[in-house]
């Protein structure tokens, strides 16, 4: 089977039931699911069908562009040359691929096409795509799932800059949890920057969970002592730290959030399991220099890149893991509770390419045909 076909069939509805309905409709629908209506295997391939939906919807400027550059490439350029992969170079830097990823990516189509002996552009399309997956999965060791505790409390550490969206995905990801049936309370460490911990009080008030504080200017080591010893009497099972974001000063948050991870540790010796960096994918560029700046500063196990459905450019997210070796873990695909999404490649595939993978369907279909 295709590496598109397959996609289509882990993605694409069997019918076209549930695209374009409205919330009312759909929340009908989860319901009988959870009446046990229909089996397992039924509800897990619905689930997928939504988490499609939800990455289809939130990369829909990214995917116009991509797939509208790559279309009127191979209608430019009908022989694969190297004119036609400078010109493939140039489209994926547009879209903030990132120039390594971008050359060991063409290096690779070239190869390709030569083993393969492909001559025109068109027999390329799925390759391509197939090949952006190979490279975001590459180092497998790094661990792609979020590393919450099945037992015991989960110490949650969140950092970036002023902007990107950090207090939101903090409330985003106390919701994603509580929904889960777990007991989350926050903690407003980032204690400098004014209306933070107002901010993150309100957060906490929307989602119903906890908000651990001081006053603005207190020791954020202190305020996380307070939060993880109040965190493990209360029985919680995940707490979320907020963190200030002072990167033009990296001696002095190096030097904050080493003091904080000793804090914690001095209760939760194994925390903490989670270091969050949080990117504005509107950035581009701008975001990835941001994530080698911390990655200088502290362990950053994992990225959660925001605004994601605001920006064209969302090639950015395999410069992340390619060129930093850092995994994205959540993608923020729109303004609800619940469009912080989980991430994984084939998602993310999925969502920049959907409709060139309903295309594909459509010429496999025809050649098997034309076979019979």
């Amino acid at each position: 089977m295709s590496f598109l076909k397959r996609l289509k069939n882990k993605f694409q509805p069997k019918s076209d039931q549930t695209e374009g309905q409205d919330p009312e409709t759909l929340e009908s629908q989860s319901e009988a699911l959870d009446d046990g209506l229909i089996s397992i295997e039924e509800f897990e391939e619905w689930e997928q069908e939504q988490i499609g939906y939800k990455f289809k919807a939130g990369l829909e400027k990214s995917r116009e562009k991509f797939q509208n550059e790559i279309n009127e490439l191979m209608a430019r350029y009908r022989t694969v040359d190297e004119d036609f992969f400078e010109a493939l170079e140039e489209v994926l830097i547009s879209a903030d691929v990132g120039f390594n990823t971008v050359m060991e990516l063409t290096d690779e189509l070239r190869h390709e096409a030569k083993i393969k002996n492909i001559t025109e552009t068109a027999d390329l399309r799925e390759t391509i795509v197939e090949k952006m997956v190979e490279i975001y999965e590459r180092n497998d060791d790094l661990p792609e799932t979020i590393n919450i505790q099945e037992n015991g409390l989960s110490v949650i550490l969140v950092v970036g800059v002023n902007g990107v969206g950090k207090t939101t995905s903090i409330g985003k990801l106390a919701y994603k949890y509580k929904q889960e049936g777990k007991n989350v309370m926050l903690a407003a460490g980032d204690t400098f920057r004014a209306g933070a911990i107002s901010q993150l009080k309100i957060w906490g008030e929307r989602v119903g969970v906890d908000v651990i504080s001081q006053a603005e200017g207190s020791d954020p080591a202190a305020v996380m002592y307070d939060a993880v010893s109040a965190a493990k009497k209360r029985g919680a099972d995940v707490l979320i730290c907020d963190t200030a974001g002072r990167l033009q000063n990296k001696g002095n948050l190096m030097n904050e959030l080493s003091k904080i991870k000793k804090v914690i540790q001095k209760v939760v010796p194994e925390a903490p399991h989670e270091s969050l960096l949080v990117l504005d994918a509107t950035t581009g560029q701008n975001a990835l220099s941001q994530a080698k700046a911390f990655k200088e500063v502290t362990d950053v196990s994992g990225i959660v890149l925001t605004k994601l459905d605001g920006t064209a450019k969302g090639g950015i997210v395999l410069a992340i893991k390619n060129e930093l070796g850092i995994p994205v873990k959540f993608v923020g695909l729109g303004e609800q509770l619940d469009d912080l999404q989980e991430f994984s490649a084939e998602n993310y595939v999925y969502g920049l390419f959907a409709d060139m993978v309903s295309d594909a369907e459509e010429i496999v279909d025809g050649e098997e045909e034309d076979k019979e």
